[in-house]
């Protein structure tokens, strides 16, 4: 009798993605043509089960035309942090049979006049926002497009999924401080034309450090405005000007972190032994960063998937008052933080 195994090794995938399969598992996503060769192997070696049979989902009774807004000044598809966000939306658009019409980020005023064009050609019915934008493009998209949702931006009247980014920098900074570190640099940007240290993921690194009652050497707070080459710069510039250097590291983003590391390594410092790195997000190369890096893990696909679903839910109007909806955050413990026992041998 024909096993699992078996029509693994003829169809040249796991023994996981057949079981998936069998059990019609949508939680992970195989595609329609392996799942076509499994079924058909499954039946031509034997094996002893039900096909099941397709079960409609709850869709949207229309096709809408979407379009979403990027925060960021480069290319989105190519951003580690953005393109997952965007991975998550565009899947979810595609089971329900639609598609984004464009994706755009505001760099210059004249993107203004360009998105205003992409909405009305492409005569949009809904908005995807990805973190804050552009205030006057912003309030333009609210007054023009009937149905909006935002990523990860903070704005009461309309319904947003984020995760909460001051608890997670705070949880990060106070497990270096249980480390024992009591000398913590901090890495990060602002948000658009705010103040640097408004930015959530500060307040967090600055609640953990007065919770504990340590201070914050203002000359290793820096602004690199999330910025890969400055984040290296600044931070290779403040080892050689600064006499005391930290025993930890942490920045709001993992971009921010892997640059800093180089500066470190540069300078001949050991990781974790002489300064600990902490990061944020959870990008795929942070984990094959020499050391790895610890980091918050930024749960970007299903912030994307669930903000698309979303959507389309009050397109469909399912539900009237605005929802906002938090995505549980993971610390990612690796190399980069280490252990006291590392620090005490060093």
């Amino acid at each position: 009798m024909a096993k699992l195994k078996d029509i693994a090794e003829r169809v040249g995938v796991s023994i996981s993605t057949v079981s998936r399969v069998m059990k019609n598992d949508a939680n992970r996503s195989v595609s329609d043509e392996t799942r076509k060769k499994i079924w058909e192997t499954a039946e031509q070696l034997g094996y002893k089960t039900v096909r099941p049979t397709k079960v409609k989902k709850n869709e949207p009774k229309h096709a809408y035309r979407i379009g979403c807004v990027v925060a960021m000044p480069q290319n989105k598809y190519n951003n580690p942090y953005f393109s997952v966000i965007l991975e998550g939306i565009e899947k979810t658009l595609t089971e329900a049979g639609m598609r984004l019409e464009f994706v755009c980020s505001i760099e210059k005023h004249m993107d203004i006049e360009q998105l205003k064009s992409l909405v009305k050609d492409n005569r949009i019915d809904g908005m995807l926002v990805v973190e804050r934008i552009d205030d006057e493009a912003y309030q333009w998209i609210k007054a023009n497009v009937r149905h909006i949702v935002g990523v990860d931006i903070s704005d009461k009247a309309l319904p947003v999924v984020s995760y909460d980014r001051a608890a997670a920098a705070k949880e990060a900074v106070a497990y270096l401080i249980e480390q024992g570190h009591r000398r913590i640099a901090y890495i990060g940007g602002s948000e658009l034309t705010d103040n640097f240290r408004d930015e959530r993921r500060f307040q967090g690194y600055r609640s953990a450090m007065e919770e504990a009652g340590l201070p914050i050497d203002d000359s290793w707070v820096i602004d690199v405005k999330w910025d890969v080459s400055l984040s290296y710069e600044l931070t290779k510039r403040a080892f050689e000007t600064n006499a005391e250097a930290p025993t930890a590291i942490f920045a709001a983003s993992d971009m921010m972190a892997i640059a800093a590391m180089r500066a470190a390594t540069e300078r001949e410092l050991k990781i974790p032994g002489d300064v600990a790195f902490f990061g944020v997000d959870n990008i795929e190369i942070s984990e094959f960063t020499s050391p790895p890096l610890s980091t918050i893990h930024v749960p970007k696909l299903e912030m994307g998937m669930f903000a698309a679903k979303l959507l389309l839910d009050y397109m469909e109007h399912r539900y009237s008052v605005p929802v906002k909806m938090i995505i549980p955050y993971k610390m990612m413990l690796r190399h980069s933080t280490g252990s006291k026992s590392d620090r005490e041998a060093t």
